[in-house]
C-alpha cells in the first residue's frame, strides 16, 4: 500500500538550490519553496541579488546561503555545490532558471550572442545537471525550459535551439541519474518576468495576439509557474521523471 504520506505536494524539509533563482520564475519557485517549508539557496551572478534573495527567503523561515554563481562556469558551479551543501546538508532539489535571451534574425545574429544564449540556457544546465548528479544521493532536477522549445519565435534562433536541447538533456539526464534522482522541465508560456521586459504589456499587438489565442485571454505571472516546481520536486511526483510540462493557459493547444 503506498504511503498517504508520499502523496503530499510539499518540498517541507527538503533541502533546494535554485539557479537563477533571484529573478522572475526561479525568484518565483525559491519563494514558494520557502513558503511551503523548505530551506532555498537562490542564486544568480549578481551578488545584491543574491543578498536581496537571502534576506527575503529567512524573512520566510527558510536557512539559505549566500553565494553567487555564473552558469557558464564549472568551478562556479561547483563552489555553489560546495557551499549550499555546507550550509544546509544533503541537496534535494535543483532547480535550473538562469537564462537570457538575444533578440536577432537567424541572417543577423552575432556569433558571440548565439555562444552566450546557448552557453547559458543550454551548457549551463548540462554543468549544474553534472555537478549536482554526481553528488546528490536522491532527490529531483527541474529544469525551466520554454513553450518556444517547440514553435517558431522570430528573432530568437539561439533560445529555440537552446530550449529544444533543455528538453533533450532532460530526457537524457533521467535516464542516466535514475533511478535516485528524478530529472523533469517545465515549459512555460509567456510570462511577465524582467527577462521579458515589456513586451507582453496590455495594449501592444504582441499581447492583443497572446489573449486572442489563448483560452485563460492573459498572460501568466511568474508565480503560476512555481507550483509545477514544487509539484515536481515533491514525493507526490515519484514517479515522474523525463517529463516536460507545459503551462502556457492553453496557448499550445488553440486552434486559434
Amino acid at each position: 500500500m503506498t504511503d498517504p504520506a508520499a502523496q503530499t505536494v510539499s518540498v517541507a524539509d527538503k533541502n533546494a538550490v535554485v539557479i537563477g533563482g533571484t529573478s522572475g520564475i526561479g525568484r518565483a519557485i525559491a519563494l514558494a519553496f520557502a513558503d511551503d517549508g523548505a530551506n532555498v539557496v537562490a542564486t544568480s551572478r549578481h551578488e545584491d541579488a543574491v543578498e536581496t534573495a537571502a534576506e527575503e527567503l529567512r524573512d520566510r523561515g527558510a536557512e539559505t546561503a549566500t553565494v553567487t554563481c555564473d552558469v557558464r562556469e564549472m568551478e562556479s558551479i561547483e563552489r555553489l555545490y560546495d557551499v549550499a551543501s555546507n550550509e544546509l546538508g544533503e541537496i534535494d532539489v535543483l532547480v535550473n532558471s538562469a537564462g537570457s535571451v538575444a533578440k536577432a534574425s537567424i541572417t543577423e545574429m552575432e556569433a558571440e550572442d548565439w555562444a552566450r544564449d546557448i552557453d547559458t540556457n543550454l551548457t549551463g544546465v548540462f554543468r549544474a545537471c553534472q555537478v549536482f548528479g554526481r553528488e546528490m544521493d536522491s532527490g529531483s532536477i527541474v529544469n525551466i525550459s520554454s513553450m518556444s522549445a517547440g514553435q517558431a519565435r522570430e528573432q530568437r534562433p539561439a533560445y529555440c535551439a537552446a530550449k529544444s536541447g533543455v528538453n533533450g538533456l532532460t530526457r537524457a539526464a533521467a535516464a542516466d541519474l535514475g533511478p535516485e534522482i528524478r530529472v523533469n522541465a517545465i515549459e512555460p508560456g509567456f510570462v511577465e518576468t524582467p527577462l521579458a521586459g515589456d513586451a507582453f504589456a496590455e495594449g501592444t499587438e504582441l499581447r492583443k495576439q497572446i489573449d486572442e489565442r489563448t483560452p485563460l485571454e492573459r498572460v501568466a505571472q511568474p508565480d503560476e509557474i512555481a507550483g509545477a516546481a514544487v509539484y515536481l520536486a515533491s514525493d507526490a511526483a515519484s514517479f515522474t521523471t523525463g517529463e516536460t510540462l507545459t503551462i502556457d493557459g492553453g496557448y499550445d493547444d488553440s486552434s486559434l
